[in-house]
């Protein structure tokens, strides 16, 4: 009977467990309001700045955006409506870092061939060094 209360305490326990990590991880997930207006004002090219985003510029233009992007988050809107919404009025140059899709996948595939390439062209010469040498 003793080691059916135990049995029975120990899971209790390991259940409360689980759902208090699983609780703190939800709320660690939520972001703070201003904390995603942030996230999603870095990730928007200011329109009057030269390469800057909107978090960071210093322009009338980007404080009125940043009010605009608090405005939205606090309605409920989601991040990617909100971005789509400067993406409809701005059209993909607002955005800082371009999309991964049709002709432009190149831009983000070639750096990577680029580096695997020289990596193969020096791992062959330093092979062939190596055998030169060793005859």
């Amino acid at each position: 009977m003793a080691h059916r209360h135990n049995d029975r305490a120990w899971r209790t326990g390991v259940a409360l467990l689980i759902a208090v990590t699983l609780l703190a991880a939800g709320i660690a997930a939520a972001k703070d309001p201003e904390a995603r207006a942030q996230a999603i004002a870095a990730q928007l090219r200011c329109p009057v700045c030269q390469n800057e985003s909107v978090a960071d510029s210093p322009s009338e233009l980007a404080a009125q955006m940043r009010t605009l992007i608090r405005a939205k988050v606090a309605a409920g809107e989601t991040d990617q409506q909100i971005v789509d919404y400067f993406v409809s009025k701005y059209g993909e140059w607002i955005l800082l870092e371009p999309p991964r899709r049709g002709p432009l996948w190149i831009v983000w595939l070639a750096p990577a061939v680029a580096l695997l390439g020289g990596a193969y062209l020096a791992l062959s010469y330093v092979f062939r060094t190596a055998r030169a040498s060793g005859r």
